[in-house]
């Protein structure tokens, strides 16, 4: 009970996170209530100034060519307190829920990824990964990774996430978390145990 707590706490805050992002249109220096920003790569690097146990996740978005609109988010934040990843994938409406998704990085194929929830935003995938997919994403000799999704028409797609930073970006958001991180404040039955 006390992983599915601290699971959903953390999720909560990587979506507060990645809405904060969508409102901001170029990276500036951080002012009162804006994250920090930092371009390592492909990826930005956003610590948030909340009191979280996750405060910081790289970044990239994915927009398609003329329309400029949103087809992928794809956000990676380190929880210090529990040595593990937190990941979130957004993917536009009309896709085949049922399908899930996978990731494809040199000849490393991630387990289908469930989708968590729909809202008019998009599709979310809302997962802690195991270490196998980061590793993975850092050390692949191709520029891309592939996120593939299935339409509702039963068409697949495998949509392109630049790998250029990854490992960079990875290493210095780790080092941000950990410095930054708040531990997860314990609740109900948590905290009458020492």
């Amino acid at each position: 009970m006390k992983m599915k707590s601290v699971l959903t706490g953390v999720v909560a805050g990587l979506v507060l996170g990645c809405a904060a992002a969508f409102a901001q249109e170029a990276p500036a220096p951080a002012a009162p209530g804006r994250p920090d920003v930092k371009t390592v790569g492909d990826w930005m690097v956003r610590c948030f100034p909340v009191n979280n146990p996750n405060p910081c996740d790289m970044f990239q978005e994915r927009v398609a060519g003329e329309s400029k609109q949103r087809v992928l988010t794809f956000s990676l934040a380190f929880v210090p307190s529990m040595n593990r990843h937190i990941l979130q994938i957004t993917l536009p409406l009309d896709i085949a829920i049922q399908k899930g998704v996978t990731i494809n990085a040199d000849t490393y194929t991630s387990p289908t990824l469930k989708y968590r929830m729909c809202n008019r935003e998009g599709c979310f995938v809302q997962v802690a990964p195991d270490n196998a997919l980061v590793e993975a994403l850092a050390k692949a000799s191709t520029p891309d990774a592939k996120i593939n999704i299935v339409a509702d028409t039963g068409k697949a797609f495998a949509l392109p996430l630049s790998l250029k930073g990854f490992a960079a970006a990875h290493d210095d958001m780790v080092a941000q978390a950990k410095v930054k991180a708040k531990p997860v404040a314990k609740t109900g039955d948590d905290a009458a145990k020492p």
